[in-house]
């Protein structure tokens, strides 16, 4: 009996690290990548080179046109990123391909006023809204939400890119020329309140075609310049009915928009109201494994990674437990050192329990090229071990 195939649309860090999980389920991992060089190209045998929107190289991914496992169709196409086309996923699916998370799933995590809108239909808390037609919409919200605002490009941003804090409409007059320019190709805009949060939080769930629901530990994620820098798992000092009532927000939605596979709704922890116990609030959605979820790897008794092969497969779904008290993920974001490998024994001589994962990318500042993991009884000793290792690996 053949192996169950997976195609994997996207040749980052992320289909790179489902590899380790795939082979250890026996399925046939296969990866739509961008060069012969990417990440996952590095680990996956069967990586045809194309890109994400060209109709071509998305039909001989899942068709099995070539390569290792050649004449076999995917038994499912997913993603590792959502800059895929909807109507060729939509297409897809109509001709009987296993699409997980479908496109009218997929399109919440493309489009953030699609999101806006699904969300507030479902009742789920999120920050003050509206989509921004004109500078003077937008001069309206401001006033509304006291003079300070968060303007987003509906589409394409992520970690701090398409994304402004602005205190007048000026501050973003050249996004409103390229989004309503008199050839209307742009990308809409949306506005949202500048939320007071105290921190921010993620939440994982995995949900199957079948419905059934895991979700882990909720999670602290420290951002840095838009860019997550830490994870911690379990997030510190969080009140239980705080966590019980982000995990069941995250179940809410993943049920509401048809979820298949790995969902990692983005949380604002907010001071309750006159002295109260924090609320939640909703940020930001992905469908596909997330940095917030690197912990559960070492962490976890199923990964991010096992649990979405699992889902789009329609498996059941592994325990989500934690392995120890406290897990610590640092981010390298960037590096002095010209190959991260040169600085391995360092890492290793340190710190033996450090965990480390590196992408196989080439060094540029600011990038994600990979993160160290440490596991432990005590938080304040975990997250200095960590954050030791990362910065080794930054040099």
């Amino acid at each position: 009996m053949a192996a169950p195939v997976v195609a994997v649309v996207g040749g980052g860090q992320l289909a790179r690290m489902m590899a380790p999980a795939a082979t250890a389920l026996g399925v046939h991992l296969r990866a739509l990548v961008e060069d012969a060089t990417s990440s996952a190209a590095q680990v996956i045998p069967d990586a045809p080179v194309g890109a994400a929107r060209d109709e071509a190289a998305l039909r001989a991914l899942v068709a099995g046109s070539s390569g290792p496992a050649a004449g076999r169709p995917a038994d499912v196409l997913t993603f590792e990123h959502e800059q895929v086309p909807n109507a060729l996923l939509e297409q897809l699916a109509r001709e009987g391909h296993a699409v997980r998370p479908s496109a009218a799933a997929l399109v919440h995590a493309q489009d953030k006023i699609v999101m806006r809108r699904r969300l507030t239909e479902l009742g789920v808390p999120c920050p003050r809204w509206a989509e921004l037609p004109d500078l003077a919409a937008l001069e309206t919200f401001l006033v509304a939400v006291g003079g300070t605002a968060v303007v987003k490009t509906a589409r394409g941003g992520y970690d701090g890119k398409g994304v402004r804090v602005v205190h007048s409409a000026e501050d973003v007059a050249d996004w409103f020329e390229s989004s309503y320019g008199p050839d209307g190709t742009g990308i809409p805009l949306l506005v949202e309140e500048k939320v007071p949060f105290t921190r921010e939080l993620a939440v994982l769930v995995a949900r199957r075609p079948s419905g059934q629901v895991r979700a882990w530990p909720v999670v602290e994620s420290v951002q840095v310049d838009g860019v997550c820098a830490e994870v911690i798992a379990p997030a510190p000092g969080l009140a239980p009915e705080v966590a019980r009532a982000a995990t069941s927000l995250a179940v809410t939605i993943a049920a509401g928009l048809g979820v298949t596979g790995v969902l990692a709704v983005e949380l604002f922890e907010v001071p309750g109201d006159g002295g109260g116990p924090p609320t939640v609030v909703v940020n930001e959605l992905a469908m596909r494994p997330h940095n917030s979820g690197h912990w559960t790897i070492e962490g976890s008794v199923t990964s991010q990674f096992e649990q979405h092969l699992r889902a789009v497969l329609d498996l059941p779904l592994g325990q989500t437990s934690a392995r120890q008290p406290w897990a610590v993920m640092a981010n390298v974001l960037g590096s002095g050192h010209a190959e991260l490998t040169d600085a391995l024994a360092a890492v290793t001589a340190l710190d033996a329990g450090a965990k480390v994962q590196l992408y196989g990318k080439s060094v540029r500042p600011g990038r994600k090229l990979g993160h160290v993991t440490v596991l432990g009884d005590d938080l304040v000793e975990v997250r200095a071990r960590a954050q030791a290792a990362a910065a080794i690996l930054a040099g």
